[in-house]
């Protein structure tokens, strides 16, 4: 797997997402920024699994994406960051990623993976990034893919 390019298919797909009205346009970038234009979707650390299968035939990912909402008004920011963090619905992450997985019997994000599964939410709560206050949380991806690419 190609992870930088598995990680930008995935800003790429985040990208698709549609806010309420007033909440602006989601901003996203396939590696960690040093600083960001809220609301933000970026791609972070990874845990990489070689070996899955016999003869490097898979490995395995776990990737952890951040969403950083502003904080203008604190309701407000927590309104967005929850429709961004839906099931479904057009401001819906999880709908978003989940699409990229292609149709069945195709390979994800295009072709970079077997597959994907947004496995789950955590961290809904304040981070700091480059000295800003955000409402935010992080959305854990497993990624499966050929260990030989």
């Amino acid at each position: 797997m190609q992870l930088g390019a598995i990680r930008e298919a995935l800003a790429d797909a985040a990208r698709t997402v549609v806010l309420p009205a007033g909440a602006g346009k989601l901003t996203c970038s396939g590696y960690i920024p040093d600083s960001i234009v809220a609301p933000h979707f970026f791609t972070g650390e990874y845990d990489l699994d070689f070996d899955k299968a016999y003869g490097r035939a898979q490995d395995e990912a776990e990737l952890t994406c951040r969403v950083l909402v502003g904080r203008a008004d604190d309701a407000s920011a927590q309104r967005t960051l929850d429709a961004l963090l839906s099931g479904s619905g057009p401001a819906s992450l999880k709908q978003a990623i989940q699409a990229a997985r292609g149709a069945p019997g195709e390979a994800a994000l295009g072709g970079l993976a077997d597959d994907l599964h947004l496995k789950r939410v955590q961290g809904y709560r304040w981070y700091e990034h480059a000295g800003t206050q955000y409402v935010g949380a992080e959305l854990i991806i497993r990624i499966f893919g050929d260990g030989r690419s």
